[in-house]
């Protein structure tokens, strides 16, 4: 494979864990990480109102990146019928979804509702596969309990929908 500036492929998969991500994809999480590591605080709880702001910072820069990056907008994508639900983004060509959930490791977070907006987007004749969900550290611990687990696993068998969680790492992290 060939790779660009950013050292990473121009084509073919790149696994991340067990699943194998597409080329945009993985270069999308791999642009979060960036930004994250590059944005002072930013896996820290800041709480209502600043935690909002941080978020909203995060997502106009990673948006702004990928449009560069692509050349082309996959962001907000209005591809889950006659609502106003959105994907965060959408790779058509790699029939992949990634949400950037960071309340992931919380009791309460966005878990089903990405999920949902997944399968309504099935329903509305789209080819969704795979679902990255992007959390901040504590992500996967909560992913992993018997709950969520078993939604999952419905989700795969009943809708061939594949779920997999990613965690932003620190930057002190060594990946």
């Amino acid at each position: 494979m060939e790779s660009g500036d950013s050292g990473l492929p121009a084509a073919g998969t790149l696994a991340i864990g067990e699943l194998r991500l597409g080329v945009k994809a993985a270069r999308l999480i791999q642009e979060a990480q960036r930004i994250a590591e590059r944005t002072q605080d930013f896996l820290k709880t800041k709480g209502a109102g600043a935690g909002d702001l941080a978020t909203n910072a995060f997502m106009n820069g990673l948006r702004q990146a990928a449009r560069q990056a692509f050349d082309c907008n996959f962001s907000e994508a209005k591809i889950c019928g006659k609502n106003n639900f959105t994907l965060d983004f959408y790779f058509p060509d790699e029939e992949t979804a990634v949400e950037f959930a960071f309340s992931l490791s919380k009791p309460i977070s966005e878990f089903e509702r990405d999920i949902f907006k997944c399968l309504l987007a099935q329903h509305n004749g789209q080819i969704v596969r795979k679902l990255v969900l992007v959390g901040k550290p504590g992500a996967l611990k909560r992913i992993a309990s018997p709950g969520p687990r078993a939604i999952i696993e419905w989700v795969r068998s009943q809708n061939s929908l594949d779920v997999k969680v990613r965690e932003l790492l620190p930057p002190d992290d060594p990946h």
